[in-house]
């Protein structure tokens, strides 16, 4: 059975809920990625940022990105995967709420990342086709 902990990234950086979203695209840049995790100061996750949300959110509603908070835009349930659960249930959380990046939590600790690519690297080919079916349809 493989596990979310196979299949994820680690080493993950956060950006913290009170850095601003002109600090999160840099970093972002620096890191070559399009999303990031958010983290309190209790280093526990809050959600998820992307370059879409900071795009869209912020820019686009005519934010200030030198003021606008990373926590600001953190909305919603953050979805996640435990360590240890298995890729049925990556797959699952996944496609039913339509992410290409999922955090590993362990212990309520941030430890890693699945992405899309990590899917497709770590499964069988058919659960990637159904994994891209789903996020590709509304």
């Amino acid at each position: 059975m493989t596990t979310a902990r196979q299949l994820m990234t680690k080493g993950v950086d956060c950006i913290g809920e009170r850095d601003t979203i002109l600090q999160a695209a840099e970093m972002m840049t620096q890191l070559g990625v399009g999303a990031m995790p958010i983290c309190g100061e209790d280093d526990k996750l809050k959600g998820m940022l992307t370059d879409r949300d900071i795009v869209v959110k912020a820019l686009g509603a005519g934010k200030d990105p030198a003021t606008t908070t990373a926590g600001e835009l953190a909305q919603g349930q953050v979805v996640y995967v435990d360590a240890d659960d298995d890729a049925q249930m990556v797959l699952r959380r996944m496609s039913q709420h339509k992410v290409r990046r999922l955090p590993v939590i362990e212990n309520h600790r941030l430890v890693g990342m699945i992405a899309q690519a990590d899917v497709a690297r770590g499964l069988p080919d058919p659960q990637v086709g159904d994994l891209l079916q789903a996020l590709s349809t509304d």
